[in-house]
């Protein structure tokens, strides 16, 4: 039996930590930034505030203390907001020990130092001498379809080989299944930069332009993220796997994505102050990485004109429409050029 911290009681923490549960022979705690959330859990049963509707069981230790939570932990979960990351870690750093293995289920790339979720914890932890060996998880998986059992596939990335077979084995059930990959930059770039894309494709919806334009989009997406993932180190094949291509069309396409759904609203003409306050507090992650996927591609040379449009309409310098525009009048290229 493993003991499990998952850290961060959002919706995706909170379905790994069902997930886990359900697949037996571990101890689970689930950690909240929030006494009031870990409160509410513990009476209530259930995570009301960000995956209602999913009892957790009582063998599933709730707690907002860390200290509590990361003592004992052979595995931990990472899984807070990205703009969250590096503030947690300069908190979590006391309680940590080097025999201790981290796998980090964060998608977001860290605004202004552009660095990725595990270089941000790296950044952290090494003026403490501590270095975790770290795996990244990542794919098309829904929390609200993982906490549901949902048969879900993704992938799991370490350049230590055999701590991504461990964490395979650790994770893996009847309803999750796990990949192993080497890349870690492409599968923390794939899982970043998707989010990205996935506003677009959702204004695309929202301004009803159909089908084709979505299809488009969505190709174009993939060009875009795989040129990036590359220039900044990773393969080509894992952006055309589950934490590439199957997590981009997930989130472009699908109902429950809040990128997605960020987009939809943005294509109907609604401001996007008012669009994240009816978020509730959730983190649609593609808002504040547009920006810093936008600065990896400048200093790298790389073209994102998707990117570039969605960050224009982000912070109101464009209209929608006008966007899109700009986006089909781009001098005609070569579709294999890179």
């Amino acid at each position: 039996m493993s003991r499990i911290a998952v850290m961060g009681g959002g919706a995706w923490g909170t379905a790994l930590a069902l997930s886990l549960d359900r697949r037996g022979g571990h101890a689970i705690t689930l950690w909240t930034h929030s006494p009031e959330v870990a409160a509410e859990i513990r009476a209530s049963g259930e995570n009301k505030a960000f995956l209602p509707g999913f009892p957790l069981r009582k063998q599933i230790l709730v707690t907002s203390d860390a200290g509590e939570a990361l003592r004992d932990a052979e595995i931990i979960v990472s899984v807070m907001p990205s703009h969250h990351v590096r503030r947690s870690y300069e908190l979590f750093a006391a309680y940590l020990k080097g025999d201790q293995l981290l796998v980090s289920a964060t998608k977001g790339i860290e605004d202004g130092t552009c660095l990725r979720m595990s270089q941000v914890i790296a950044e952290v932890l090494t003026p403490h001498r501590l270095a975790l060996g770290c795996a990244v998880l990542s794919g098309p998986s829904f929390a609200q379809e993982v906490a549901a059992a949902s048969p879900t596939a993704v992938t799991v990335a370490s350049t230590d080989a055999g701590l991504a077979t461990r964490i395979q084995q650790e994770f893996g059930s009847g309803t999750l299944r796990l990949y192993t990959n080497d890349d870690v930059i492409g599968v923390e770039m794939g899982g970043a930069l998707k989010n990205v894309i996935a506003i677009a494709a959702g204004i695309v919806a929202g301004l009803g332009l159909g089908h084709n334009s979505t299809a488009a989009l969505i190709t174009r997406g993939v060009a875009e993220v795989t040129r990036l993932a590359i220039a900044c180190g990773g393969k080509q094949e894992t952006l055309a796997g589950l934490a590439g291509i199957g997590d981009l069309v997930l989130t472009c396409t699908g109902a429950l994505s809040r990128n997605r759904w960020v987009g939809i609203e943005l294509g109907k003409g609604r401001p996007l102050p008012e669009i994240l306050d009816g978020l509730s507090g959730k983190v649609a992650e593609g808002v504040r990485t547009t920006s810093a996927a936008l600065g990896l591609a400048r200093g790298r040379g790389v073209e994102m004109p998707i990117a570039e449009q969605v960050q224009a309409i982000l912070l109101g310098e464009k209209h929608v429409r006008q966007a899109i525009q700009e986006l089909m009048s781009r001098p005609g290229r070569d579709e294999q050029m890179r």
